[in-house]
C-alpha cells in the first residue's frame, strides 16, 4: 500500500512538473496572435481632451519656426547654457551663427511676433531670416523694428503661397494663478511641440537687455524649452495671453519655471513697432533694486539701486545705492498720489501718465521723505 502511494504521489508530482514546463508551449500554440489585433473601441475624447485637441488645432496655424542666421558663420550644434533669462537661458542654436525660435503670426499683413534675442545677431551682423510655416513652406522675412526692453521683434514675411491666419488675441489683465496655460512652440526644433500647464504666478520681473527690468510677467509651469522663445502662450479659449521669453533651469532644459511677456503689453509695443519701427518707453529712468532684498531689509517701497545718466531721474536729483558702501540712496513710496510699495505699482503709473507728461514723486532719504517732480521720457533712449 505504501509503495502505490509513492508511485502515485510521484506520478501526481510528474505530471505537475512536465506541466509547467509545458504551459509556455501550450499557451503560444493556442492564442498567439498571427493576425493584427482587432481595435478596441475607445468612444469619445474626453470634454477636457477635446478642448486642448481644438485649441491646438485653431491656433497651431497661427505659430511659425524662425531661423535667424548671422552673417559668415559656419554650421555645428551647439546648445546654450545659461541659468536664467531670456535669450541663451530658452533659445536654440543650430550652428554656431543660426538662433532659432518661434514666431507668432499677428496680422494679414504677415507681420509676425518673436523675441529680440532670437533675431538680434542676424540684425547686428548682417545675417538672414527665414521662416517656416505650419504648412512646411519656408519664406524669407526681414525686421520691422525691434524693442530690446521688452524682448520683442517683429519681422515681415516675404511672398507666401498662403497667409496663415493671425492668432487671437486675448488679454493678460484678468488671468489668475491656477488657471490652465497652454504653450506652442520648436523645442530643439521640435515643429509645433504643444505643452500644457497653468499660470503658476504674476507680476513677476524679469530683466532684460541693457540692464532693464521687464514688470508684470507670467510664471507659468507648461514646459519651455531651447526653441520656444518667442511663441504663444495660450489660455482655455486658445486666445494669446503672452509670448514665452525665458525659463530659469540650471540645466537649460524645462524646470517647470518658465516666463512670458504679458499680451498687454505686447498688444501696446507691437503696433509702435510695426508703424515706427521702434518703440517709445515712458518711464523715469532708474534701476530698481529687488523685491526680496527690500523686503529682507523693512523697506516699503522701490529702492533706486541706479540712476541713468541723462534721465529725468538724473536731472531731478534721485540718488541710487552707493557702489562702494552699499548705502541706500532714494526708496520711491508714492506717485501721483497712489502709494508704491513695488516696482509694478511705479510701473502702472508712469505708463498710465504717458511720455513727456509730469509725474509727482515722494521720495524717502535718510528717514526723509521729499515730493520730487519730473517729466517722463523715452528710456529706450537712454544708455547705461
Amino acid at each position: 500500500m505504501p509503495d502505490r502511494f509513492v508511485r502515485v504521489a510521484l506520478g501526481v508530482t510528474l505530471g505537475l512538473l512536465i506541466a509547467f514546463v509545458a504551459q509556455p508551449y501550450i499557451l503560444a500554440f493556442l492564442y498567439s496572435a498571427e493576425a493584427p489585433r482587432p481595435v478596441t473601441a475607445r468612444g469619445d475624447l474626453s470634454a477636457t481632451e477635446r478642448t486642448t485637441v481644438d485649441l491646438f488645432a485653431r491656433a497651431a496655424p497661427s505659430v511659425v519656426h524662425v531661423f535667424a542666421q548671422a552673417a559668415a558663420q559656419g554650421r555645428g550644434l551647439m546648445e546654450p547654457d545659461d541659468e536664467f533669462g531670456q535669450g541663451p537661458g530658452d533659445g536654440q542654436q543650430q550652428g554656431s551663427g543660426t538662433q532659432t525660435g518661434t514666431g507668432i503670426v499677428w496680422d494679414a499683413a504677415g507681420h509676425v511676433v518673436t523675441n529680440n534675442h532670437v533675431v538680434e545677431a542676424a540684425t547686428k551682423g548682417g545675417g538672414s531670416i527665414s521662416v517656416r510655416l505650419s504648412s512646411g513652406e519656408v519664406v524669407s522675412a526681414r525686421v520691422v523694428g525691434t524693442a530690446p526692453s521688452y524682448d520683442l521683434a517683429v519681422l515681415q514675411l516675404g511672398r507666401v503661397a498662403k497667409m496663415p491666419p493671425p492668432i487671437a488675441v486675448g488679454t493678460s489683465a484678468d488671468l489668475k494663478v491656477g488657471q490652465a496655460a497652454f504653450a506652442i512652440g520648436n523645442p530643439f526644433g521640435l515643429d509645433h511641440t504643444l505643452t500644457t500647464g497653468v499660470i503658476s504666478a504674476l507680476q513677476r520681473r524679469l530683466p532684460t537687455q541693457e540692464g532693464r527690468e521687464l514688470s508684470g510677467v507670467i510664471q507659468t509651469d507648461a514646459a519651455i524649452n531651447p526653441g520656444n522663445s518667442g511663441g504663444p502662450l495660450l489660455d482655455s479659449a486658445g486666445r494669446l495671453i503672452g509670448v514665452n521669453t525665458a525659463i530659469f533651469s540650471p540645466s537649460g532644459a524645462s524646470a517647470g519655471i518658465g516666463f512670458a511677456v504679458p499680451v498687454d503689453v505686447v498688444n501696446r509695443v507691437i503696433p509702435d513697432l510695426i508703424k515706427n519701427g521702434r518703440v517709445r518707453n515712458p518711464g523715469i529712468g532708474i534701476i530698481a533694486g529687488q523685491e526680496a532684498t527690500a523686503a529682507r531689509l523693512g523697506i516699503d517701497g522701490v529702492v533706486v539701486l541706479r540712476v541713468l545718466p541723462g534721465s529725468p531721474a538724473a536731472q531731478a536729483g534721485l540718488r541710487g545705492v552707493d557702489p562702494r558702501t552699499g548705502e541706500i540712496g532714494d526708496v520711491i513710496v508714492g506717485a501721483n498720489g497712489s502709494p508704491v510699495h513695488r516696482l509694478s505699482d511705479l510701473t502702472a503709473v508712469v505708463e498710465e501718465t504717458g511720455l513727456d507728461r509730469p509725474v509727482t514723486l515722494l521720495v524717502e532719504r535718510d528717514g526723509r521723505v521729499r515730493t520730487v517732480r519730473l517729466n517722463t521720457a523715452d528710456v529706450a533712449q537712454t544708455r547705461l
